[in-house]
């Protein structure tokens, strides 16, 4: 059965999912790479930048899982890219260049309407201006009999998880340690919600921890 996974997701030992002031220099916002260490160095990542190279191992067997056996993905508004407002233009088209990672229909949470995007390889961005089940709804109707990706950011994962949408959550925690940033977990009941602990495994850059109703 299709399931709504939120899946490699950083988060930080005291909790944070993103650093502060982010921006078009910091897109993860102050320190936010530092939690990423994980997944930088595995196949996968190297595979999206064009490269044929990259570590194997636990990581890799995590990141991987992170990016397959989806057909839709919805982001946040700041995940894909640092404007707010109204659009000025159509000139950005998200972080990625050309070519985003997707490969699938990719729906983007926004209170501003913009006509969809057509990527190569197969990613199309929808800006969704009805909240977070209509983008929901139309993921998963494109994702058939695929799961469906709450791709972030923390605000994004956090509206999900206190509708009680999301199935499956994988945590990468990064042995850092931010201070300030984004709270994945301020005033979430992760237990109420039904979620237990379901795998956890350390490599030498994060502890992976998988949870499930």
């Amino acid at each position: 059965m299709a399931k709504v996974r939120v899946a490699g997701f950083s988060i930080s030992v005291d909790g944070f999912g993103a650093g502060p002031e982010q921006s078009l220099n910091d897109p993860l916002g102050k320190r936010g790479p530092e939690m990423f260490e994980w997944f930088f160095h595995t196949r996968t990542f190297r595979a999206m930048t064009g490269k044929d190279d990259g570590s194997e191992g636990i990581d890799q067997d995590y990141a991987a899982r992170a990016m397959a056996g989806f057909g839709a993905f919805i982001l946040g508004r700041n995940m894909f890219g640092p404007i707010r407002g109204e659009w000025p233009d159509d000139a950005w088209k998200g972080w990625w260049g050309s070519n985003p990672p997707y490969h699938a229909p990719t729906y983007i949470l926004t209170h501003y309407p913009r006509e969809p995007i057509v990527m190569e390889g197969g990613t199309t961005f929808h800006f969704i201006t009805g909240g977070i089940e209509e983008a929901l709804g139309k993921a998963k109707a494109a994702a058939g009999d695929k799961d469906v990706k709450i791709g972030g950011g923390v605000s994004t994962v956090r509206q999900y998880l206190q509708a009680g949408l999301i199935d499956e959550l994988h945590f990468a925690i990064a042995p850092v340690v931010l201070g300030k940033g984004e709270a994945m977990f301020s005033g979430i009941d992760l237990p109420d919600l039904g979620f237990r602990v379901t795998e956890h495994v350390a490599s030498e850059h994060a502890t992976h921890i998988v949870l499930a109703k």
